[in-house]
């Protein structure tokens, strides 16, 4: 049986919390914390997808729940552009590591935000997620994802 939506995520939210404070731990472009990044940038944008069609994709047809799956949904608009921004930047000048921490920053606040605010809203607007419906439409949805970038990152490789 799939836990609730409101586990999965948290599980997926620890995780990156621990992926940026190793980040942030690493200096340069070292192979360290290429891996590192690889692997926070691909979780993130994975989740991040999964979750706006899912979980968001629930709380938003819900008049309680609009207001803030949309202020969600924008932030994850605003991190993603600092996502591509730093995926595209290269790693061994100090401004990256600068960047990266605006990243965390916002990032763990986003997270804050949705387990400490959206999490009770969405408790009372879409239900507990008991059977585990949402969570598994979630991680169906990030599998894909994750394939998609997988593939990405292989063709960059052949080309």
């Amino acid at each position: 049986m799939v836990k609730p939506i409101y586990d999965v995520l948290k599980t997926d939210h620890d995780t990156h919390r621990d992926l940026l404070e190793k980040l942030s731990q690493t200096e340069g472009d070292s192979p360290e914390r290429q891996i590192l990044w690889r692997k926070f940038y691909c979780d993130v944008s994975a989740h991040a997808a999964a979750e706006e069609e899912s979980f968001y994709g629930e709380l938003i047809t819900t008049e309680k729940g609009q207001p803030r799956a949309r202020h969600s949904v924008a932030e994850h608009k605003e991190i993603d552009d600092i996502l591509q921004e730093l995926n595209d930047t290269d790693m061994s000048p100090p401004g990256w590591l600068l960047r990266f921490k605006t990243l965390r920053h916002e990032y763990e606040h986003h997270i804050d935000e949705e387990e400490e605010e959206i999490f009770q809203r969405a408790h009372k607007t879409i239900g507990e997620d008991e059977n585990g419906e949402i969570a598994r439409e979630f991680l169906t949805r990030k599998n894909k994802e994750r394939e998609l970038e997988t593939q990405k990152a292989e063709g960059a490789l052949e080309a």
